[in-house]
């Protein structure tokens, strides 16, 4: 039970020097990951569409 209380003890030490981001910070990384999931799916979407008209061509 020692081991179980110290290892509490020095999670919540390393925790507590932790620099946690602002809200700020957060809201400009969501917008990144936002835009970047975006363009992402429209690149994959353009993608698929032209090796379907490509399938389709040779059959």
């Amino acid at each position: 039970m020692n081991k179980v209380v110290q290892f509490v003890k020095e999670a919540y030490a390393e925790l507590r020097k932790v620099i946690w981001p602002s809200r700020d910070d957060i809201i400009g990384s969501v917008k990144v990951v936002i835009v970047s999931t975006i363009i992402i799916a429209a690149v994959l979407g353009l993608v698929d569409v032209l090796l379907l008209l490509g399938v389709q061509a040779v059959f």
